[in-house]
């Protein structure tokens, strides 16, 4: 049957595809009228290559799947077809940063500009924390409530403030005083729908883990529904951020100016680590943390931390005073 469609092999039919020629305007002088890679280089040479992809589908569309030749062994294997050609873009979008947006991104600007941050992390061993808040949960989950690791985390807070009370402080940069508090409101930083948001846990020191849980959960819901009121979202002296099973290995927090501190909360992985002459599963955490270096030393900011990871690593600590 007589047809218009040049004649071609499979493989001069991709490339040409591929190149963004059409066969039919290539001149053929193979036999039988039968177009040959000669052929498209001479046309190359002379128009050069089109538009990738882009040619009459009648006479360059690419040849249509076949089933591969079962392999035969001690033979080459013949090349993959080349992938099919992404589609270009160019379209962009602005969004302006205007609202909360524009109010997050101000008070970022601001505390980087003003405060020299240093950031301090460490490893901690949370198995026998785990194994704690799992008996804590089977025993009074029901009643009390379930315990994630923040609550613990913000008891372990307090103990150590206790020991290092010019963590638990803001600095007013522009008169030159900084505040102890002897008040510990912990800010625990949340994503909302809005933007991040800062809601306060008040008076920590006095709390239980169970009291704290339900107190965080009260905020964070007021937060994300966008009821959550000036106070409860301002005060506080000491901030906690936390991105849970996304906190990634290492963070680098911003603090919550005027404070002076904030608490960074990694993801709890997995690890093989020496203990006793042999090499056991345990699972560790790292706290990220960072400092206003003006106001705090190195050496205070480490034994804070070291701190903190004493009553993590000891969780018997958590409820003794």
């Amino acid at each position: 049957m007589p047809t218009d469609r040049p004649i071609a092999s499979p493989a001069l039919r991709r490339r040409a595809w591929e190149l963004g020629i059409d066969l039919a305007a290539v001149p053929a002088t193979g036999p039988a009228g039968r177009t040959v890679h000669a052929d498209l280089d001479a046309y190359l040479a002379i128009h050069g290559p089109g538009v990738p992809g882009i040619a009459a589908a009648s006479a360059s569309a690419p040849p249509a799947a076949v089933p591969k030749a079962q392999a035969v062994p001690g033979a080459a294997s013949p090349a993959e077809p080349a992938a099919a050609p992404v589609a270009l873009r160019d379209d962009v979008q602005a969004i302006p940063v205007i609202g909360l947006r524009r109010r997050i991104a101000l008070r970022m600007q601001e505390a980087k500009r003003r405060i020299p941050h240093f950031s301090y992390v460490e490893e901690v061993d949370v198995t026998e924390l785990e194994a704690l808040r799992r008996a804590l949960n089977a025993k009074w989950g029901a009643e009390r409530g379930r315990l994630t690791l923040l609550p613990l985390l913000m008891r372990a807070v307090v103990l150590a403030v206790r020991e290092h009370p010019q963590i638990n402080a803001t600095f007013d940069d522009e008169a030159g005083i900084v505040t102890r508090h002897g008040a510990v409101h912990l800010g625990v930083a949340t994503d909302t729908p809005h933007g991040l948001m800062v809601p306060v846990v008040r008076h920590v020191e006095a709390l239980t883990p169970w009291a704290m849980a339900a107190e965080l959960s009260r905020l964070a819901e007021a937060a994300r529904t966008g009821r959550a009121t000036r106070a409860e979202l301002s005060g506080s002296t000491l901030t906690i951020s936390s991105l849970g099973a996304l906190g990634g290995i290492v963070s680098t927090p911003v603090i919550n100016r005027p404070e002076v501190a904030i608490v960074g909360v990694n993801r709890i992985v997995e690890r093989p680590v020496a203990r006793g002459g042999a090499v056991v599963l345990r699972q560790t955490m790292n706290l990220s943390s960072s400092f206003d270096h003006r106001v705090v030393d190195g050496i205070d900011a480490a034994r804070f931390i070291q701190g903190v990871r004493a009553v993590l690593e000891t969780p018997a600590l958590l409820f003794a005073e």
